[in-house]
């Protein structure tokens, strides 16, 4: 299983320095983790920058007791459920989302489903990521204000 953790960073944007929330995977920025999935599709559209420019979402919005990444999304894109993880490098979450269905389990948290707003990039190759809920869950309640 993955280890998470829901990071607070002043992160300066299109609109200036926003507080916000950035989940890292066993160490590693999402946005990062995006980059090596979205890279090759985004070279051959001549757009390399593309790749894995996203920023961490408005910390007001998703900080506990938010339960936004608990499946009670207050960010969602296509609204059939998803959850948005990661919003656009200008600062505004609905400019470019990352998205995904968070799907709440007994003893498990699971991302899958992974859409972007603008493009039918295919995900594939982003596997589908499992948390222990408890591990997860704390991780959620760490970013309270």
């Amino acid at each position: 299983m993955e280890r998470i953790e829901f990071r607070i960073a002043e992160q300066e944007l299109g609109v200036g320095v926003i507080p916000t929330v950035v989940p890292h995977l066993n160490g590693v920025p999402l946005p990062d983790l995006i980059r090596t999935v979205e890279l090759p599709r985004a070279r051959r559209e001549g757009q390399p920058d593309l790749a894995g420019s996203y920023a961490g979402l408005p910390q007001d919005e998703v900080r506990w007791p938010s339960r936004h990444y608990l499946g009670d999304p207050v960010l969602s894109w296509f609204g059939d459920g998803d959850t948005v993880l990661l919003g656009c490098g200008c600062g505004d979450w609905g400019c470019w989302p990352f998205t995904a269905t968070v799907t709440i389990a007994q003893d498990t948290v699971v991302w899958s489903n992974y859409r972007t707003g603008h493009r039918p990039w295919d995900y594939r190759d982003l596997r589908d990521f499992t948390f222990e809920r408890r591990q997860y869950e704390h991780a959620v309640l760490a970013t309270a204000r």
